[in-house]
This record gives structure tokens, sequence and C-alpha cells, in this order.
């Protein structure tokens, strides 16, 4: 941006901003597709106006002023257009002369964010680098008592059961009189956590789903896709793929009238169904997609008009009660497949989990349990929810696993953990850590946008526009100008290898405990951690 001369207060330099582009004008030949590539029209191509001195050797004749056209990249520096970091300039530059690189000190844009008395909304995940699943080690490695096993050679059956287990002598005695036994999915403990249609863009999700299609039908891999909150295309819903799919329903219940209307034509039914009471990345919040992404396709989806904000209740306002929410919605969604789905809510991960947990717990309808903890992602959250607000997902799940011991209910109600799993790459490591303090699978979302269509989001702020529509890659976006860029091919091709590398992984982790044939759920003698209050709270080994 030109200066105007006129400093104002909220006026910034390149050295105030999160981002700062370097330029070679060396290397630049002008072709202006930097320009054309920037999602939030951080730079501009502009030709200005240049004074030079122009001075003699010898000094035989005085100095004089040569004034001459410069044609060249300019960053602006105004709050609406400020770099976000995405590199994407990087990408289309034939010549590689210009890239962001971050600031080496605190910005002050951080101070001049929430101009016209509005909070800064932000796609993404927390700001935050560490996780303590990073710092966990495991720590028992089986030789004499328990050989290890070979982890390239050996047969694994890395399952795990979604819905209600009854205890043995339970189960024998429904059987015996007729009566109703809970439905139990076994599944892969790896699942793609609650990324809607409309937050994600057509291409992105049917390369998922394709993805997730070849992992069962070709290798055998019982992947499971959640939907999230935004309804199903109704060509899925009529397909027999839809048994690899848990549907989820949300406060705002957009695309549950599709769904309904589409229960009479289902050729299969859908793994499970998933009630959203709370997110990670929100807690006490509902959710939202902005009106930069509801076009016509994603508006029919959901049953509203085009172009307006989408925001969900914090609670579902049919209810008196969380506890009349939870006992009432499981027994209807479970009746209306004919009690033949498992039903199960998910949850921020608060101090409040367990009282939940405990009632589901005396709820029979009730299949299972998801937590969503403080580091899970989200399209659109103000700052201040994203930053400040939730609860780490480690502690949670080793309270709740511990609470179903104590009770005598651990084997019967499966706890699925969310929220930051593999946010630092370590995804089959923090996955096994969180199985071994107690959960049955984990639910993964960001992790797979940048393993599989290349994110540019990360932790120092970086990109992380989700909410706006303006994607770079096309992950995020409903512009078809954007989301062509993304081939669902190949985001099929790589979510296939990343799901394969994790199951090779996993199985290193769990070999040398000798376990094959069943997941080490609760197994925490497994686990040390250098940190003595970490060790002290997860009730792990403190191994130095």
């Amino acid at each position: 941006m030109e200066p105007d001369g006129q400093l104002k207060p909220s006026t910034l330099s390149t050295k105030d901003l999160p981002w700062q582009i370097l330029w070679s004008k060396e290397k630049c030949n002008l072709c202006g597709r930097c320009t054309a590539v920037c999602p939030v029209q951080a730079i501009e191509l502009g030709v200005h106006r240049k004074r030079v001195l122009q001075i003699t050797l010898g000094l035989t004749e005085k100095p004089g002023n040569v004034f001459g056209v410069y044609h060249g990249v300019r960053q602006r520096t105004d709050v609406a257009h400020a770099c976000i970091g995405c590199g994407m300039c990087d990408m289309v530059c034939p010549n590689h002369a210009i890239m962001p690189i971050h600031n080496d000190e605190p910005d002050k844009l951080r101070f001049h964010i929430n101009q016209g008395g509005i909070p800064r909304r932000r796609g993404g995940r927390r700001n935050a680098p560490g996780s303590v699943l990073d710092e966990i080690k495991f720590v028992r490695i089986s030789m004499l008592t328990d050989p290890a096993l070979d982890a390239g050679r050996h047969e694994f059956e890395l399952r795990t059961l979604l819905g209600r287990i009854l205890p043995p002598e339970e189960a024998l005695r429904v059987t015996r009189e007729g009566g109703w036994l809970p439905p139990v999915r076994e599944i892969y403990p790896l699942i793609l956590g609650s990324m809607s249609f409309g937050a994600l863009s057509p291409t992105m999700w049917e390369g998922l789903q394709m993805g997730v299609a070849y992992l069962n039908e070709e290798l055998g891999m019982p992947i499971r896709f959640c939907t999230g909150e935004g309804g199903c295309p109704p060509r899925l819903l009529r397909s027999r793929f839809l048994k690899y799919i848990i549907l989820q329903i949300a406060s705002g219940y957009f695309g549950w009238d599709e769904i309904l209307h589409a229960l009479p034509e289902m050729k299969e039914d859908p793994c499970a169904i998933e009630i959203k009471y709370g997110q990670g990345a929100k807690p006490g919040d509902g959710g939202l997609l902005m009106w930069y992404k509801v076009n016509k396709l994603i508006a029919a989806i959901r049953g509203v008009p085009t172009g307006v904000n989408l925001p969900s209740p914090p609670t579902h306002q049919t209810k008196y009660s969380i506890e009349e929410a939870v006992a009432k919605m499981i027994q209807s969604m479970s009746m209306a497949w004919g009690f033949r789905v498992p039903v199960y809510p998910k949850i921020s991960a608060t101090s409040t989990a367990l009282a939940v947990l405990n009632n589901l717990t005396r709820n029979p309808y009730a299949a299972g349990l998801a937590m969503d903890g403080e580091d899970g992602g989200t399209g659109a959250a103000y700052n201040v929810s994203m930053d400040h607000m939730g609860h780490p997902i480690a502690s949670i799940v080793r309270d709740a696993y511990l609470n179903l011991v104590k009770i005598g209910r651990q084997n019967e109600i499966p706890i699925f953990a969310g929220g930051g799993i593999g946010k630092n790459g370590n995804l089959a490591a923090n996955a096994a850590s969180l199985i071994m303090l107690g959960a049955s699978g984990v639910q993964v979302g960001k992790y797979m946008m940048q393993a599989t269509a290349g994110c540019l989001g990360s932790e120092r702020d970086r990109c992380n526009i989700c909410n706006i529509g303006l994607c770079p890659k096309g992950i995020t976006s409903q512009d078809s100008r954007l989301y062509r860029r993304l081939d669902p091919e190949k985001v099929a091709e790589r979510l296939v290898d990343v799901v394969v590398s994790f199951d090779t992984e996993l199985k290193k982790i769990v070999a040398p405990l000798g376990r094959s044939t069943s997941l080490p759920i609760g197994m925490s003698d497994a686990l040390g951690i250098a940190d003595r209050n970490a060790a002290e709270r997860l009730g792990i080994r403190h191994v130095t």
C-alpha cells in the first residue's frame, strides 16, 4: 500500500506484521502470478515513481535528480490485507523471487485485529506448538516373559469396537431370552473426524470418501468417516457406501431433513450416529459456517437460503436439560434406525465430562462417548475461545477411563478421543498413547487435511483462514476457482498412504508389548514421561 503521509493509530509497518514478504527485484520478471494467487491480496504489483540522485565522477558537475519509473511488488500493511504466510506466492513464482518470512519479534497486529469492535475469528487450531502426548514414551518392552513380536511378519488384528458391550453373563441371558442386544461395530481405531460437507470443499470431501471406500473394500481396513454437522449428499445416503459413514447430528440440525427423507431408500445402515454437544476448539459454543461458504449446493443439502451465516446454538434447545437431551436424543435416534445402529454423544473435553459419562453408563442405548480436546480444529471460532478455553485430551481420557474402572464398566462403554492428535506429525505415537491411557480409538481431522491435501495451516498462525472460504489449496473453499486446484483422486491416494503408514507404525509400537489380537486399551504401565507432574496427573511412570 502506498503511504499517504498520514499517520494514524492503526498505521502499521511490515515489521509490525506477523508475516513479511521477501521479494527479489533481480529474480522477478513481473509476471503477476503471485499477486493473482494471494488469497488475502496482501501484495500488489504496481508502478511507482522513484527519485535517484545522479552524481558524476570528479564532481565536475553539480549532482542532479533523475526520476524514473519503478515496477515491483509491494506488501500491503493494512489490517484487512495482512499477509497470512501461506506461501502460495512462492509456489507459483517461476523464479522463486518471493516468499513470506515469519517475524522475528512479537508482532503488533494482535493489538489492531479487532477493528470495528469485532473480535477476530480464525480457522485452524490453537497457536500452541507443544503437546503432552509428544512427550510420552513407551517404556515397557517385553522380551522373555511376554516375547515381543515381529511387526513386519506377524499377523495383527488392530480393531476396536464401537457400541455398548454387555457383560458376558448379561449377553448370554439376553441371547437365551431372545432379547435385544445393543448393536456393535468392529472398526479401525482411526476415525476421520467431523469434517462437514460445507466446511470442506466438494473435491476434498469426494477425495476422502474415495480413499475410505478403497481402504475398506480393497485393503480390508474398516476405516470410518464422520460427516460433521452439514448433512450428507443424497447420492451417498442412497449408496452402499453409507455403511462406512458416521452421521453426525448437531444443534443446528443442518441436512437432517434430507437424511430422514432418505431413510426408506437407504441400501445400508450408517456405521453409527454421533450426536454433537460440544467441540474442543470452542467448548460451550455452537458451530458456525460463515456465509462465504453457503453456495447453492451447500444450501440445498442443508435446507437453508444461500449466502447467510449458519450458526448452531450452543445446546440442543428442544430439550430441557443436557441429561434429558442426551437420554431422549440417543433413544430417538436409535428408534429411527430400528435400534440397529450405535448412537453416541460427542462432547467437549471439560471438567464436566465425567458427569456426562456417568449418565451414559446408566443409559442402555448409549454406544460410547467421544471427547474433543482443546487442540481440536475448527472452521471458525473466536481467538479467545481457541486460545484460552478447553481441556487437554490426555488427562480427560485418563480420568474417564479410571472412572469406568472404578464402577466396573471399562469394557462396556468405549471412549473415543480427538483434539490435536498428530499435530506435530506423530500421529501413530499420539494415538497409541491415548489408547494406552484408556481410549478405544481416536478421531483425526486437521492432520488428514495437512497430510492428504497439503493444508498450509500451522501452530504459528500460518494461513488459518479456513473460515472465510479463501483456502489457497481449495480444501475448505466453496469457490470453484479454488477447489478445482485440488485433485480428489490424489487426495484419495494420499489418504491410503497415510492410513497404511499409520498402521505400520502402530504395529511397531504394540508389537514390543507382545500384543497382536487386541489393542492395549488402558495399558498405562507401558507409558512413561519425563515430567513428574504430568506422570502423577496421568498415573504413569516417571522416567528421566
